[in-house]
C-alpha cells in the first residue's frame, strides 16, 4: 500500500525558555536555562523548591476571564500553542475542508492542579460536596484537543494520547499515521502539561525522581553529567501542523520538513525505571528506522530523552550504541531538557519542534550544564555539550520515554 507523505507546515511553542517558537529557538541555540525557584506555591518545605516555570504567562492575555475559569492550565497552554501553529501554517479557513482536519493531542496527566484544588477545597469544608461544575471537563486530558476543535470547527479525528512522558510523541505518530492512511488531510498535533503544583512536585519527590539541587536551580538539569541527580519539572506546550505533501503544495504552504517515520515499543520491565540494558529504547529506534525506510547510517542527529536521571541517561546512551554502532561517533546527540526541564507529556512535542528546526537551520542546540564526565557513558559520543554546533542535518530523530515503559521515536527529514 502506498501511503501519503506527511510534512510539517506550522509550529507553535509555549516553553520555560520562550513563549513562542522564535523565542524558544533563540533560547535553545543560546543555551538558556529555564530553571528557577518555584513561584506558584510555597515550596519551602518541599525537597525540591525549583522548576522550569513559564515566564510571564498571563491567561488574561489570551482568553476572556470567563473562559479562563473553564480551563485548566494544561488546556490553556494547548490553546495558545495551537493558535500559533495554526496561524503559522497559513490555513485558509474559508476554503479548508474542516471535516478533513483533525486534532490529536498528548498530555501525561491532564488537569492535575484542578483536581488538587477541588479536593483541597472539599477537604477544608464540612463534607458538603461543592464542586465546580467544570471540574471533570477541566481535568480530563482529551478536553484539550476537544477545545481546539471547537474553536476552529475541525471535525476530523479528535482524541488524546496518554503514555506519560511519551504522550505527545505518541500523538505525533498517530497524526502521522492517520494522515498516511487517508483519514485526514491536516492534523493539529502536539502536547501540553501543567504539573508544577503541590501534588506534582510532591508526587515526583516521593518517587525520588526530581533533582534536589536547590542551591543552583539554573544548572540542576544536567543530562549525562556524573553529578546529575534527577530531572527538573517543566511545563508548557508544543504544537505542530501536519498535512499531506499534496495538500501543502496545492495551497502553496511553507514546509519546515517531513516526518518520515515513527517507532513505538514497551520496556515491559518496571513501572518507573528504564530497562538497564536499554532494550525498549533500542527497539523503538530500530522500529522508527524501519518505519521510515532508512538505515541507521543516514541519521545525523538524535534529540535524546535525556532527563538527567542516573539510570535513564546511561540506558539510553547504551541503546544508541546498539542502534548506530560506529556511525554514532559522527553524529550530534543532545538533550534540550537541560534547558527546558522535563515537560512530561509535552516533551515530545517541543523536542520535535527543536529537532525539525535543527534540520531547517543546520544547527544542533546544546546539552548545557555539563561539568563532569560520567565514566559509565562513552566519552566518544558527541553530546553537543554546552554550546550549539553548526552542521548539516538531513535526518534527525527525537526520543521520548515514559513511566510504564512506553517508548516513542519520531524521525524527521529535510524536505527537498
Amino acid at each position: 500500500m502506498q501511503t501519503k507523505r506527511v510534512v510539517v507546515t506550522g509550529l507553535g511553542a509555549l516553553t520555560p525558555i520562550g513563549s513562542n517558537v522564535s523565542a524558544y529557538w533563540d533560547g535553545l541555540v543560546s543555551g538558556k536555562s529555564g530553571g528557577a525557584p518555584i513561584t506558584y506555591f510555597d515550596a519551602s518545605k518541599f525537597k525540591t523548591q525549583f522548576a522550569c516555570e513559564l515566564k510571564g504567562y498571563d491567561p488574561n492575555d489570551h482568553f476572556d476571564r470567563k473562559e479562563v475559569r473553564k480551563m485548566d492550565k494544561f488546556t490553556q497552554y494547548a490553546m495558545v500553542a495551537s493558535d500559533e501553529a495554526i496561524l503559522d501554517a497559513g490555513l485558509n479557513h474559508d476554503t479548508l475542508d474542516k471535516t478533513r482536519v483533525g486534532v490529536i493531542w498528548g498530555a501525561g496527566i491532564g488537569g492535575l492542579e484542578t483536581f488538587q484544588n477541588e479536593v483541597l477545597d472539599f477537604a477544608a469544608g464540612n463534607g458538603t460536596p461543592r464542586f465546580n461544575p467544570f471540574f471533570i471537563p477541566k481535568m480530563i486530558p482529551d478536553i484539550a484537543p476537544g477545545m481546539i476543535s471547537i474553536k476552529y470547527g475541525f471535525q476530523g479525528p479528535n482524541f488524546a494520547t496518554v503514555s506519560a512522558c511519551a504522550s505527545s510523541a505518541n500523538a505525533l505518530i498517530d497524526a502521522l499515521n492517520y494522515i498516511r492512511l487517508g483519514y485526514a488531510d491536516v492534523m493539529v498535533s502536539g502536547g501540553s502539561e501543567a504539573c508544577i503544583a503541590i501534588a506534582g512536585v510532591a508526587g515526583f519527590n516521593a518517587l525520588h525522581a526530581l533533582s534536589t539541587r536547590n542551591d543552583d536551580p539554573n544548572t540542576a538539569s544536567r543530562p549525562f553529567d556524573k553529578e546529575r541527580d534527577g530531572f527538573v519539572l517543566g511545563e508548557g506546550a508544543g504544537a505542530l501542523v501536519l498535512e499531506t505533501l499534496e495538500h501543502a503544495q496545492k495551497r502553496g504552504a511553507k514546509i519546515y520538513g517531513e516526518i518520515i517515520g515513527g517507532g513505538l515499543s514497551a520496556d515491559a520491565y518496571h513501572m518507573t525505571a528504564p530497562h538497564p540494558d536499554g532494550n525498549g529504547a533500542t527497539l523503538v529506534m530500530k522500529n522508527a528506522l524501519k518505519d521510515a525506510g532508512i538505515s541507521a547510517s543516514e541519521v545525523d542527529a538524535v534529540n535524546m530523552h535525556g532527563t538527567s536521571t542516573p539510570l535513564g541517561d546511561v540506558a539510553e546512551s547504551g541503546a544508541l550504541k546498539k542502534v548506530f554502532g560506529e556511525h554514532l561517533y559522527s553524529m550530534n546527540i543532545n538533550s534540550t531538557k537541560s534547558m527546558t526541564g522535563h515537560l512530561l507529556g509535552a516533551a515530545g512535542a517541543i523536542e520535535a519542534i527543536s529537532t525539525i528546526l535543527s534540520i531547517k537551520h543546520s544547527i544542533v542546540p546544546p546539552t548545557i550544564n555539563h561539568f563532569t564526565d560520567d565514566d559509565s557513558i562513552d566519552p566518544k559520543i558527541n553530546f553537543t555539550f554546552n554550546n550549539a554546533q553548526k552542521r548539516e542535518v538531513n535526518v534527525a530523530m527525537s526520543n521520548t520515554f515514559g513511566f510504564g515503559g512506553h517508548n516513542a521515536c519520531v524521525v524527521m527529514r529535510k524536505f527537498v
